[in-house]
């Protein structure tokens, strides 16, 4: 499990490389390339429109020389092109209209015959400028006579490897310095992808520490970074919390249904070895033994009772049957069944409806519910106390109060009372009856009818809980 997760770190980390290369140098190479190429081009574009300018510079020196019209000037013409070619360092062809070699030069093609297309388009349409196969640069204009009419064209070529050259020197710096912001780049991608990584490596640790059973490891959390990554720590560090305590909250569940089923089956084995002990003990002994061993019996039976109720509602498996009832007429009939037991301790049970309600309830198990609130105020209240049952609503929820003026709890104590067999008095509560969960069982039914649970109290002055059931069930 451990290499699985290291393994995915490094995964996250290659992809964070990955993905700053592809988004930083990638672009750069790229930006680069066009930059040289657009650089190239640009050249090069300024030496056709510097070609196309001096090939008409010849072009109209040789309409006004009359090299072409007068055979007498042919060694005035092939002196003159050729100077002009040193001099400018071009290659200079002439050719009549008809793509013949006037003069070269390079003396190489004279008297040939050249169908370039930039002859023919020079004598067609218009001059043209061109870069060739092997990187030479054509830059073909007419020659137009006094009529004019066209009689030929000048051709200009020059090779293009000192623009290369130029071109050349400017990327050997470029490339240093692509180098360097990669290397750069790189750096900090790796600072970063730690940066990123570090924290989801330590997180991915806690997590497989935490699924080992490790429920008190927790995630470091930096006070000054709210980031994802942060936020996702306290998440986990809650989640933690929440597990430990769940976990604390099984350790004692199991604790304590241990030691709630050992008090009678202990009382039960006391009694049972009593009765085998004395073999000549009278028969209301033997009565009275029993009697106990039964209640013993009827204890444990309710405890079990109440432990199946439990997990069947936290696991969801008690069906609750939605119907609109009458919460009035539902209090008044627990009102009446509890009015003994009040009156049995000279307790005043009061019942007060503000308005009537109906609403949509599982009626029976949320009687059970405010039931076991109404019968823990009328035995935890002295005698010749008051216990008051009201009832109020708005447009959306039903409220039920229980208040007493009996024994109160404290403070600290409040937020403990709903957990299982939790007791604020052993003793207090082993003489009043009960399993100690009572209050566990009414909190999960109101959770199961989507409404809420609240309680209030001081010592020696009463208790309140006012619970929240929604008038409408939503599923």
């Amino acid at each position: 499990m451990g290499n699985k997760l290291r393994h995915g770190s490094y995964k996250i980390r290659l992809m964070l490389i990955i993905t700053y290369i592809c988004a930083g140098i990638i672009p750069l190479l790229l930006f680069t390339v066009v930059v040289f190429k657009t650089t190239e081009n640009y050249y090069i574009e300024e030496r056709k429109k510097e070609l196309l300018n001096q090939a008409n510079v010849y072009s109209g020196h040789i309409t006004i020389s009359g090299y072409i019209s007068k055979a007498e000037n042919n060694h005035a013409f092939n002196r003159d092109i050729e100077l002009t070619s040193e001099q400018s360092g071009y290659r200079i062809i002439v050719t009549d209209n008809m793509g013949v070699v006037l003069n070269d030069s390079n003396g190489t093609e004279t008297g040939k015959t050249i169908l370039l297309p930039e002859i023919m388009e020079a004598l067609d349409k218009k001059d043209v400028a061109n870069v060739q196969k092997n990187g030479n640069i054509y830059a073909v204009t007419s020659i137009v006579d006094e009529n004019g009419s066209k009689i030929g064209t000048v051709l200009v070529a020059e090779d293009t490897i000192d623009i290369k050259n130029r071109v050349n020197g400017i990327k050997k710096p470029i490339y240093i310095m692509n180098i360097l912001i990669s290397f750069i780049v790189l750096a900090f991608v790796l600072v970063m992808s730690h940066t990123i990584t570090g924290p989801l490596s330590k997180l991915l640790e806690v997590i497989k520490s935490m699924s080992d059973g490790h429920l008190d490891e927790r995630m470091p959390v930096d006070e000054c970074s709210n980031n994802e990554i942060m936020q996702m720590a306290v998440a986990v560090n809650n989640m933690a919390d929440t597990l430990e305590q769940v976990e604390t909250s099984r350790q004692n569940f199991v604790s304590n249904v241990s030691h709630e089923l050992k008090t009678p089956l202990s009382s039960i084995k006391v009694l049972s070895e009593s009765i085998l002990l004395n073999a000549e003990a009278p028969k209301e002994m033997y009565i009275e033994f029993l009697e106990d061993i039964n209640s013993e019996v009827d204890r444990m039976t309710e405890i079990i009772n109440d432990l199946l109720t439990l997990v069947r509602l936290d696991q969801k498996e008690v069906p609750l049957n939605f119907a609109s009832e009458s919460v009035n007429d539902m209090l008044e009939d627990i009102i009446k069944r509890l009015r003994p037991l009040s009156d049995n301790k000279k307790i005043d049970l009061q019942y007060n409806a503000v308005k009537d309600v109906m609403a949509d309830i599982d009626r029976t198990k949320l009687s059970l519910a405010i039931s076991n609130l109404v019968e823990n105020a009328i035995k935890y209240t002295d005698t010749d106390g008051t216990v008051k049952v009201t009832l109020d609503s708005d447009h959306q929820n039903a409220f039920i109060t229980v208040s007493d003026n009996g024994i109160g709890m404290a403070e600290e104590e409040l937020t403990k009372i709903f957990q299982r067999f939790y007791r604020i008095d052993k003793t207090r509560a082993r003489e009043t009856g009960g399993t100690g969960l009572g209050l566990s069982i009414t909190r999960s039914t109101i959770m199961l009818h989507k409404g809420s649970i609240k309680v209030t109290s001081h010592e020696n002055e009463g208790t309140t809980f006012v619970v929240r059931i929604p008038l409408t069930h939503v599923v």
